[in-house]
């Protein structure tokens, strides 16, 4: 199926050229048979395929003097196309690992220039949910994935992906954790998502790392490996499903907020030195009055959440601002921020 998916278009013309010759001459070798030499149909068949593939007359041969003039031309015949049949798939068998050999330096090449991306171990459910909200966004992403048959149902949309073990120190630096900006860790195993957490720490000390804790237990653990934020589906999924069940006008907000239907958009905007928000009370700044854009809330550099500031609120320099509006207003405020 691999070599097949990437062969050109002549190339497989000519394969399909040639296996249909192949089966017209048969066909023709038997019915040919079948005239000179009166044999059954199958036994027509079982001597014309013997001609063609060269196998040779050791139980059935034709007799008459026209069966043997026949041979012999279908001889001829049919071992050209076979040898062509033949040349064309050793062509594109050689071809195809070509262009996977240079396809897979190519994608190396171009992990290796990704700088401040995301790395995402594990392609299961989760996984593929994270890379297709890296997709929607276009952010540059790797995933790191050791079921082929996983990666094939992504391989189309384009991400960089690294087949193998996620726990693999070599497969991480391959995959560009020195660099990264951030790291999900998805696999299916606690101990497995501990191990990626502890190596990804240690490789970097500075990458944002959100790991998957299948069981509720595993979530302290993460956290002391490394883990910057431990997510635990079956948690939330339940809390998701109280809220819906007691608050459902709130869940079908949340909800709308998720998939965006609303076109509202939850964004955390961090503030630097040059940025023209430092120093400045919230009143005096456009957030509000011109973006219409509501602070949920402010986390100070020491790590202090201050949740729905008022308007006298100082925005200091490493403050992260976490904001609710609509994306249009979110994509100018970080256009302003990031001036």
């Amino acid at each position: 199926m691999v070599i097949f998916s990437t062969l050109t278009q002549i190339t497989r013309r000519r394969l399909a050229f040639a296996a249909l010759i192949i089966v017209l001459i048969i066909v023709a070798g038997a019915i040919g048979f079948r005239q000179s030499e009166h044999f059954t149909v199958l036994d027509s068949l079982y001597i014309a395929t013997q001609t063609v593939t060269t196998v040779g007359y050791g139980d059935l041969a034709p007799k008459t003097v026209e069966g043997r003039i026949f041979a012999i031309i279908l001889m001829l015949m049919g071992v050209g196309t076979v040898l062509y049949a033949l040349t064309v798939l050793a062509q594109a068998v050689i071809q195809s690992e070509i262009v996977e050999a240079f396809d897979k330096r190519r994608k190396l090449k171009e992990m290796e220039k990704l700088n401040g991306h995301f790395i995402v171990c594990g392609a299961g459910r989760v996984g593929r949910r994270i890379i297709k909200d890296l997709m929607r966004q276009n952010l540059p992403h790797v995933v790191i994935e050791r079921d082929e048959r996983r990666i094939a149902s992504i391989e189309r949309a384009g991400p960089h992906f690294i087949i193998g073990d996620a726990t693999s120190e070599e497969n991480l630096l391959a995959a560009g954790v020195t660099r990264a900006r951030g790291l999900a860790s998805c696999l299916a195993d606690d101990a497995a998502n501990v191990y990626v957490v502890l190596t990804a720490r240690g490789l970097n000390e500075n990458l944002h790392i959100v790991a998957r804790a299948v069981e509720e237990q595993a979530e302290t653990t993460l956290i002391r490996a490394g883990a910057s934020r431990v997510v635990a589906p079956t948690i939330i999924g339940s809390q998701s499903m109280a809220r819906a069940l007691l608050r459902p006008a709130i869940a079908d907000f949340m909800d709308s907020i998720v998939a965006e239907t609303l076109d509202l958009v939850f964004e955390e905007v961090a503030i630097d030195d040059n940025s023209p928000y430092v120093d400045k009370r919230l009143r005096e700044t456009n957030l509000l009055s011109e973006l219409s854009l509501i602070v949920v809330a402010i986390r100070r550099k020491n790590g202090e959440l201050t949740f729905h500031p008022n308007g006298d609120s100082l925005i200091e320099e490493g403050d992260l601002l976490i904001v609710i509006g609509k994306a249009e207003s979110v994509k100018s405020l970080i256009h302003t921020n990031d001036q």
